[in-house]
């Protein structure tokens, strides 16, 4: 079994991806203190897919280092653990109008979420090598992100703000908190084989999926993210069922 090296170098194209998905979420922490929240949503989504390049780019052109890997996990922590509870904070959760006890409850949720993000990124890099490279051991950072700035995204369509939406934003933010430090198992996708042969319905659901994105995307990523948030705990709970029913005696 081959064993992956890292080496200790510090390379240009990789880390130049990794810079953008740090920018992307320092400009969605400025956009956000602007009042700009569709803007600072959308930042963070574009730093998303910078995150999701660095490590191919690395793996493609074999410049896997050790510093790429930390410079990562700092990015992430700036782009899908502060800045996406600075926005949600912003929008929704400071709510001076809702008065006590939210006001000191929205910056805890906010807090929460920045703490959670910290430790799912701990743990990941710790596990990193170890673990079952088909799922994912708690929500991914990028992933609680997005659900939470879909969530704004789609609010700040709707004319969501303040108080009317303290109580969404307060439930989806506490939630893709807990999911990323849970033990619950999440899809990773990267082992998917697009030669696969799928169901008929599930070409419809993509096609559906992408008529939707061209309709109205802040409606489709935030349900899509919600639905990926809900999917490890419901997963877990058919895993469970189905264990039942193999022990119990025919």
């Amino acid at each position: 079994m081959n064993k992956k090296v890292r080496r200790r170098g510090i390379y240009l194209l990789p880390n130049l991806f990794t810079t953008g998905c740090l920018f992307f979420g320092f400009v969605a922490i400025i956009s956000a203190i602007d009042g700009e929240f569709g803007r600072a949503a959308a930042a963070v989504l574009v730093a998303m897919v910078f995150d999701g390049l660095d490590g191919r780019v690395a793996r493609l052109t074999n410049t896997q280092s050790d510093f790429g890997v930390q410079y990562d996990s700092l990015a992430d922590m700036v782009s899908f653990g502060a800045a996406p509870a600075v926005v949600v904070f912003l929008w929704a959760l400071e709510s001076p109008q809702a008065g006590p006890p939210w006001d000191d409850l929205g910056w805890l949720i906010a807090f929460l979420f920045v703490a959670c993000a910290a430790l799912r990124l701990a743990r990941f890099n710790t596990q990193s090598g170890v673990d079952d490279k088909r799922y994912f051991q708690g929500l991914p950072s990028p992933a609680a992100a997005g659900a939470v700035v879909g969530l704004v995204w789609f609010g700040e369509r709707l004319g969501l703000s303040g108080v009317d939406a303290a109580v969404p934003a307060g439930i989806v933010t506490a939630a893709a908190a807990v999911a990323m430090v849970s033990t619950v198992r999440y899809e990773s996708f990267k082992e998917f084989d697009f030669r696969y042969q799928v169901r008929f319905t599930s070409v419809v659901f993509v096609v559906l999926g992408l008529a939707l994105v061209a309709l109205h995307p802040p409606t489709a990523i935030f349900f899509g993210f919600f639905a990926y948030l809900i999917s490890g705990p419901v997963l877990t709970i058919r895993r469970l069922r189905d264990r039942r029913q193999r022990r119990r005696p025919h």
